[in-house]
Formats: C-alpha cells, structure tokens, sequence
C-alpha cells in the first residue's frame, strides 16, 4: 500500500463506560481508541423514508494499515460524521497489510 493514498485523518471509537458529567454516574459512551491516517472513498448514498422522515444512508470504504483488535462493534469519525463499521476485511494476499472495512452512517450515532 502506498501512503500517498492514505490523506484522510479518521479516530476509530470504541464503547466504553464515561462519567456523566452532570450526575456523576457511568454510562455508556464512547471513547477514541486510535486516531490514523486512512484512504475514504464514498461509494453511495441511498435515501429513504424512515417513520420519522427522509434520511440519509452513507456507505462507504475505509483502507488503513493493518491494525489489530479492531471490529465490527467499534465506529468511525471523519470530517464530523460518524460511520458504522459493517465488517473487517484483511488484505487477501498477507492479511497484515491493511484493513478495509466497509462502513455506513447518516442514519444512526454508531
């Protein structure tokens, strides 16, 4: 993989427990776990009519160094939006070189 193809800044989140800082109490949020360089390329947009009105579905696909311990119940922020990671997909000739992961948001928080 050249690292010219690498330009885009994203923090991949996981789920963890913070402390509201009104009450004190844990809850559940989410913590930045990494923050790397990565290639994004938009694939689609998909509207639709959901109960509560029109939205968008964002898909994408998202190629950065292999890293490992990354999975599906972990999100993605870039350029202020927030993607779902679908899947994680090693390369298919090492499987440690990069990972790419398909991803979509615009509908949820992750």
């Amino acid at each position: 993989m050249r690292a010219g193809t690498l330009r885009h800044r994203i923090t991949i989140q996981h789920r963890s427990a913070v402390q509201d800082p009104d009450t004190g109490a844990m809850v559940e949020g989410w913590s930045d776990l990494v923050t790397v360089w990565a290639n994004v390329e938009p694939l689609s947009v998909r509207e639709f009519i959901a109960s509560r009105g029109e939205q968008a579905e964002i898909t994408a696909r998202i190629t950065i160094r292999y890293r490992a311990g990354l999975d599906a119940t972990m999100r993605i922020l870039h350029r202020g939006l927030v993607y779902n990671i679908e899947g994680v997909l090693p390369d298919p000739r090492t499987g440690r070189q990069y990972l790419t992961m398909p991803v979509s948001g615009g509908v949820n928080d992750g």
